[in-house]
């Protein structure tokens, strides 16, 4: 009889390559990037002290393929011919963050409309349907042409080519939480009347395929090549579970080598355990209560995928439990488990959790909040829910910050002030990017 895997257990990928064990850190943003949008020493620091904390993989923060469209300022961009210089910083982030025998995976993206207005004003889409959010972040993007989209896959595979030369173990191709290629994917944002959009799956999802395809091809069949797609936008008339459900099939025939289940968007952040930040909160969608009383926020939908797709799948978003995370392995509904907002907390919680020393993760998520009643995360004001929202992205990517400085996490840094001290943080970069 087969022993039911654990989070020790390891695992071979499709292409032959191996992970330690099942434990990976999930992608988040770093901002650590100089005005160029090149890896700096801040990136070394802060990966090799996540190699060491016991992950069998790191998945890194949004790598760009076109500097003009970033998902924040002191985002890397791969964009074009990487000079030398550049290509030495890659390799250093690259050797710093697969020690301990730790696979590190460049996740490349396309931020498309949700391009922050202190980037670009004018960001790209699908169609020139802007952000529904308060605060007017976001500009109204201009629709692609079709020779922009073929030259957006043609950016995928060049970045996709210099992560694996820079040592790099694998790429993951972001089709998730409403960025360029999620948006192609979702029927309300994308309404074009060509081959790229529209009413049919088949034309939403070519974005998305063409860039598997592009991106396998410049790899070749030994490099792991994930993609991250959402479960769901959980946002009425956008991409379904029943559509999700669909493109993996289809992404199951093209050679991937993991399939990382999430959902949400800007609009609807399920990705990080929230709700609707939009204006019209009547188009939410509601996740199942079954899912919403289980620990990990995506997993029910991640069961349904693994019934038409054999590639393996990884979970990302609420795990925090060994228990949580060994039984649902045990299941065979997936196969990888992704920690994000743990690793801000404690880097060395996978190795804690492996070792026994831990059987679960911090949650430091379920109190930061800029105040009390009505001024916490679920206020009736949109506003103060946005701040809520702000407040707690901006507490873990400024932990980031810091570990990515040589410091270690501020765990007393209140919501509010971390609201404050990362849009001066992201103003600051923003100009020095600019300057460049």
């Amino acid at each position: 009889m087969t022993e039911k895997p654990t989070i020790a257990t390891p695992l071979t990928l499709p292409c032959g390559a191996t992970l330690k064990n099942r434990l990976a850190k999930g992608a988040m943003t770093e901002g650590l990037a100089d005005p160029e949008n090149r890896a700096t020493e801040r990136h070394v620091r802060l990966y090799r002290r996540w190699a060491e904390g016991g992950a069998g993989m790191l998945l890194t923060g949004n790598v760009q393929v076109d500097r003009r469209y970033l998902e924040r300022p002191g985002n890397i961009a791969i964009d074009g011919p990487q000079s030398s210089d550049a290509l030495d910083r890659l390799r250093a982030m690259a050797e710093a963050g697969t020690v301990n025998d730790t696979h590190l995976w460049m996740q490349i993206s396309h931020a498309g409309r949700q391009t922050p207005a202190l980037v670009n004003p004018t960001p790209a889409g699908p169609t020139d349907k802007p952000l529904d959010m308060p605060g007017a972040q976001f500009g109204k993007p201009k629709a692609l042409t079709g020779d922009e989209i073929l030259d957006v896959i043609a950016r995928f595979a060049h970045a996709a080519t210099v992560a694996r030369d820079t040592g790099f173990s694998g790429v993951q191709i972001h089709g998730a939480h409403g960025y360029l290629i999620s948006e192609f994917l979702s029927p309300d944002v994308n309404t074009r009347d060509d081959e790229w959009g529209g009413e049919k799956l088949e034309n939403r999802a070519r974005l998305l395929l063409e860039t598997v395809r592009a991106v396998r091809k410049a790899v070749g069949g030994d490099f792991p090549v994930s993609v991250k797609l959402n479960s769901a936008d959980f946002q009425r008339g956008g991409f379904s579970h029943e559509e999700s459900m669909k493109v993996a099939g289809w992404l199951n025939d093209e050679a991937v080598d993991l399939l990382e289940v999430s959902g949400g968007t800007y609009e609807q952040p399920r990705m990080i355990g929230a709700d609707d930040m939009t204006l019209h909160p009547e188009k939410s969608e509601t996740r199942r209560e079954s899912t919403v009383a289980r620990e990990a926020y995506f997993l029910e939908y991640a069961a349904d995928i693994r019934k038409t797709v054999a590639m393996p799948l990884m979970v990302t978003g609420g795990f925090r439990s060994v228990a949580g995370m060994n039984a649902a392995l045990a299941s065979g509904e997936m196969d990888v488990v992704g920690l994000a907002r743990p690793l801000c907390v404690d880097s060395a919680i996978p190795g804690k959790l492996l070792s026994g020393q831990a059987e679960e993760t911090p949650t430091y998520e379920k109190t930061l909040r800029i105040g009390p009643g009505p001024l916490g995360p679920n206020s009736p004001i949109n506003l103060i829910k946005a701040l809520n929202g702000w407040g707690q992205q901006g507490w873990f990517c400024l932990q980031i910050i810091r570990m990515g400085d040589g410091k270690d996490p501020d765990l007393k840094m209140g919501a509010f002030s971390a609201f404050r001290n990362y849009q001066k943080n992201e103003t600051k970069t923003a100009k020095a990017m600019k300057r460049s």
